[in-house]
């Protein structure tokens, strides 16, 4: 089905969703997805695959600092990142995911699950194969797309106007050719350089604190005037003096 078939689907399906208020109550399918299609409304107490992919989707609103796990469980966290998803989208904000905030999922992704304005080779431009780093080819491109789904809610956060990726997932190959860091995040695919374009770096880095990136470096730090680093690394680690980022 093309891109913009789907997504006259999914809006003809969000305004009937709101129409008969099936956004809290109602299960099952909203449409077939290409990519992914949820079978049931979640809401807490649901857990399963289906909320890891829910998870994924709406991980870059966790709240300022904080990081949403990915882990199957429809927890108080999971029912607040889905809230301000809703709400960044001017759905009913009561924290369900059912047939509206599905359609607007289905409208944001492409068949490869990737989010509409990012892509795996904009994440990638130094193996096409996503070998050679840290981690295997499938958990580095796994990490890539959890990556580009917090790249998305930064991008409608800052007025959607395009975000620029200088940088994604690097082989040791590549990490050692660009002189990256041993330890990169780069070589585990979660991590994403930022250059300057509608936006400043600064202004990337600050807001880069509510979407679920744990590691943020930006002008200031050492090596990092020319770009905004974000990665999701163990613990968190803000560091963009110039912006006032820490």
């Amino acid at each position: 089905m093309s891109r913009s078939l789907r997504l006259a689907l999914s809006l003809v399906l969000l305004t009937a969703g709101l129409t008969i208020g099936t956004v809290a109550t109602s299960a099952g399918t909203a449409h077939a997805d290409a990519c992914y299609t949820w079978n049931r409304t979640l809401s807490q107490g649901s857990s399963g695959s289906d909320v890891r992919q829910l998870q994924v989707r709406v991980g870059g609103y966790p709240g300022y600092g904080q990081v949403l796990a990915v882990d199957g469980q429809y927890g108080p966290a999971t029912a607040a990142a889905v809230k301000r998803f809703q709400s960044a989208y001017g759905l009913a904000a009561d924290g369900i995911a059912g047939p509206a905030t599905f359609s607007k999922i289905y409208a944001l992704q492409d068949a490869d699950c990737t989010p509409a304005h990012f892509s795996y080779a904009e994440l990638n431009r130094c193996n096409s194969t996503w070998s050679g780093g840290a981690v295997s080819a499938a958990t580095a491109k796994a990490n890539a797309r959890r990556t580009m789904w917090k790249l998305e809610a930064l991008r409608h956060a800052l007025g959607d106007q395009p975000i620029r990726v200088t940088s994604g997932f690097r082989s040791y190959s590549c990490n050692s050719a660009v002189g990256g860091a041993s330890g990169s995040r780069h070589l585990y695919g979660d991590a994403a350089d930022l250059g300057a374009g509608s936006h400043s770096l600064c202004t990337l880095a600050k807001r880069a604190r509510y979407h679920g990136f744990p590691g943020i470096l930006g002008p200031g730090y050492p090596g990092h005037n020319d770009h905004t680093h974000l990665d999701f690394r163990p613990s968190r680690y803000w560091s963009a003096p110039t912006c006032g980022v820490s």
